[in-house]
């Protein structure tokens, strides 16, 4: 009798399962065709702060809450991308913009601890930098993974990765790596030592919180053991 009622408990939570499956998947079908037309980020461009210049062409003033300075994918140092994939999404090449192993693997680190670890790609971030707040609720991540999947439908890997180091913040008023370099180490990204790009990937989890201490210990550690990982990116 006991083994009838457990066959028919695990039969009837099954089906529960696979009703609540199709409801989500019903939920998810409608909400897709209401989402942002990604494809505009092909061309993208981000906002930029006024510059003025004097007649010789050299800079007097710049004017804006947003310190940014456009760089396409070819210009960007190899160094700036090594570092970025090296801490925040080392398969980004890999994987379709759900990590679902890191996604595991987070999942595994967290229990028992106090502090969770994140498990966002850098497809998931530009979906929710680009157009969603950064309010924490179910419904948002549900958006978070449809957006990262239609940019990833859309947009080439190289395409994501540009707008990811363009329109990411580093600091307050600071977005972008090249803003970033100049702001930090008063040097165009391109002249980064491997080193420095470390540095400044190790800030991005926590940008603002990081730039107020320049001569953090831990910074200092984390970007030594970041540059020795780079070598081992997976950038094609």
């Amino acid at each position: 009798m006991a083994g009838t009622l457990l066959v028919w408990a695990f039969g009837f939570m099954a089906a529960c399962g696979v009703i609540v499956a199709l409801l989500v998947g019903v939920a998810l079908a409608m909400a897709y065709p209401q989402l942002p037309d990604v494809s505009e980020l092909s061309d993208y461009r981000p906002k930029l702060s006024m510059r003025v210049y004097s007649i010789e062409g050299t800079q007097i003033g710049e004017f804006g809450e947003e310190r940014r300075n456009f760089m396409p994918f070819k210009d960007i140092p190899k160094v700036m991308k090594d570092a970025v994939l090296a801490i925040e999404d080392a398969r980004f090449y890999q994987h379709g913009g759900v990590d679902y192993i890191g996604l595991l693997r987070a999942s595994l680190a967290n229990l028992g601890r106090a502090k969770s670890q994140g498990a966002s790609t850098i497809t998931m971030q530009v979906a929710r930098n680009v157009y969603l707040s950064s309010e924490k609720t179910f419904t948002r991540k549900i958006y978070e993974i449809l957006l990262t999947t239609k940019l990833e439908h859309n947009l080439s890997k190289d395409q994501i990765f540009e707008i990811y180091l363009n329109h990411v913040e580093w600091g307050e008023g600071v977005f972008g790596a090249e803003a970033a370099a100049q702001h930090y180490f008063r040097k165009r990204a391109s002249e980064l030592t491997p080193l420095e790009a470390a540095r400044l990937a190790v800030m991005l989890p926590r940008p603002r919180y990081f730039e107020k201490l320049p001569n953090s210990g831990y910074l200092a550690e984390r970007a030594a053991v970041i540059a020795e990982r780079m070598p081992k990116a997976q950038l094609p």
